[in-house]
């Protein structure tokens, strides 16, 4: 018999004539060819022979004795731990306690099946750390990338500040610089005039040296006296400047810029209310779900009805329009409202037209709350069966970035429901199963948690204010809670009247808020900050 194909291109050699291999013997370690069989089977050795053919020379799974090796083995000793033949157990191992063979090796293959199973068991769970770790190493250039461009972005707007504050600095110089050549003029002048009297006065003396009209000298007196002299004239000295250190003003002006929030009222009044008009749906117990403001300060809103409805601050219905399935979660992105379609899993838009557009589709993901990202994309919370998790989206539908584990790999969120990204890039999200308010920063990493100032909290929805409040909606315990950028709880928000079950919340401008009653239908506009 021939080596095998596989080593065609080296032929192994019979270790005793150097011929083709046919043979190998597991006990002597030695290659053979056929008429070198019977030669090395004549050499004498302790451990015997063992020829098989040189193909097979690794398919040995028989278990040799280790004292003596020409046997196989044939029981257990369990005194010993170790396997032995049949000259074993009749001598040396003769009064040890013997088990079968058959019976070690089932309980050997148990253990090992177990610790395999223990191993397939976390492959599932192994799998997913991986590609989330695939995931994140994917989505690392574009979102440091983001983070650059926000840097230069920051960066400009210094700049900006920095020109403007030199700028200024130039104009208060210049503007002291005519104060005080005026002021200097002036006092030249009369240092001038001065310095001409005391000549005057000189001559005038010299001249009253020789007279002998003590009238003359009687009526100059009072007039000498009176004449000033340098130390009884106050004098304007030459600006004494300081260093002026241009950063340290820099970062005030940054410090005013970012806590520029008007202060609270103490009583939040309702200045207008909306009777949205939805239709109760008593299965469900809703009729108003959310809302959206418009950059010319309208709001659109969605119920329980396939209709989106466009209304004015006072009221005012200005606009319908027909949707597929219900208006639960809006955003504005580019000008046009969007919305999420959970019975397609898609998100979809309203043209100019008042065409429902698909934007694009989430797979075999829920769509659920939306929001428009500074960055230009948009944010979508997902939930598929008992998963859930937030998609950052380009306007093709192009994911960037997927957070839905923290930094331990663990699920950040089981059922989020309403989203917004706050003025420091912070993306918030309330999480219905949880019953708590999740901050990540931009990056995805965990900012804080809230969940609620008491133990009746029923978190609902989410918005942010300009000054980086977070406004959260507490549905059953009928209160607005009012949170700073950090997550800390400032205050409630309870408007004159109250406010019966809030759900959805948009942001107005001049200090207000629209919040909706979700069971009566009714968008209440509500004043919490000072003019």
């Amino acid at each position: 018999m021939m080596a095998s194909r596989d080593e065609a291109q080296h032929v192994v050699e019979c270790d005793l004539c150097q011929q083709p291999v046919s043979f190998f013997c597991r006990r002597c370690g030695v290659n053979l060819c056929d008429p070198c069989v019977l030669i090395h089977l004549r050499v004498k050795s302790k451990n015997g022979h063992d020829i098989v053919d040189y193909t097979s020379k690794d398919d040995d799974d028989t278990c040799h004795c280790d004292s003596h090796p020409q046997n196989h083995c044939s029981a257990y000793c369990k005194t010993c731990d170790a396997p032995i033949c049949i000259l074993c157990v009749s001598i040396k191992h003769k009064s040890h306690e013997m088990s079968e063979l058959s019976d070690k090796l089932e309980e050997l293959l148990e253990v090992i099946a177990r610790e395999n199973d223990r191993l397939l068991s976390s492959k599932h769970e192994l799998q997913r750390i991986l590609d989330h770790t695939t995931k994140l190493l994917s989505l690392i250039p574009s979102v440091y990338q983001l983070r650059k461009d926000e840097v230069t972005a920051q960066g400009e707007e210094w700049i900006k500040l920095i020109e403007k504050t030199v700028k200024k600095l130039h104009q208060e110089l210049d503007d002291l610089q005519k104060e005080h050549e005026v002021v200097l003029q002036k006092q030249k002048k009369a240092f001038a005039e001065m310095f001409k009297r005391v000549d005057d006065m000189n001559v005038k003396m010299t001249k009253l040296q020789k007279t002998k009209n003590i009238k003359d000298l009687q009526t100059f007196v009072p007039v000498i006296q009176n004449q000033k002299i340098l130390s009884d004239v106050s004098q304007y000295s030459f600006p004494k400047f300081y260093d002026y250190k241009i950063d340290e003003y820099l970062e005030n002006k940054l410090k005013e810029k970012e806590l520029s929030g008007r202060r609270t009222l103490n009583v939040p009044t309702v200045t207008s209310v909306i009777d949205t008009g939805f239709p109760a749906n008593e299965e469900i117990n809703s009729r108003l779900y959310d809302m959206t403001v418009t950059d010319d300060n309208k709001v659109w809103m969605g119920g329980v009805s396939r209709e989106l409805k466009l209304f004015d601050l006072q009221g005012h219905l200005h606009h319908t329009v027909s949707i597929t399935g219900q208006g639960r979660h809006l955003c504005m992105y580019n000008n046009q409202v969007v919305y999420s379609d959970v019975h397609d899993n898609a998100m979809k838009m309203i043209s100019d037209t008042d065409t429902v557009v698909t934007m694009f589709t989430t797979g075999d993901w829920w769509p659920y709350g939306v929001t428009s990202a500074a960055s230009g994309d948009l944010l979508v919370c997902l939930r598929k069966v008992d998963q859930s998790k937030v998609v950052r989206y380009s306007s093709t539908g192009t994911v960037l970035q997927e957070i839905q584990y923290d930094s331990q790999c663990q699920p950040l969120y089981e059922l989020a429901i309403c989203i917004t990204e706050n003025v420091n890039g912070d993306i918030i999200v309330t999480d219905w199963k949880k019953n708590v308010v999740i901050a990540l920063d931009r990056l995805g990493i965990f900012r804080y948690s809230y969940s609620g100032k008491d133990s009746d909290f029923d978190v609902c929805s989410v918005a942010t204010d300009s000054v980086g409040h977070v406004i959260v909606t507490d549905y059953k315990v009928d209160k607005i809670h009012m949170l700073d950028r950090d997550g800390r709880f400032l205050r409630y928000i309870i408007p004159e009247g109250g406010i019966n079950r809030p759900r959805g919340v948009c942001i107005l401008d001049h200090g207000e808020m629209m919040v909706g009653e979700c069971l009566t239908g009714i968008a209440k506009r509500i004043r919490y900050l000072e003019d």
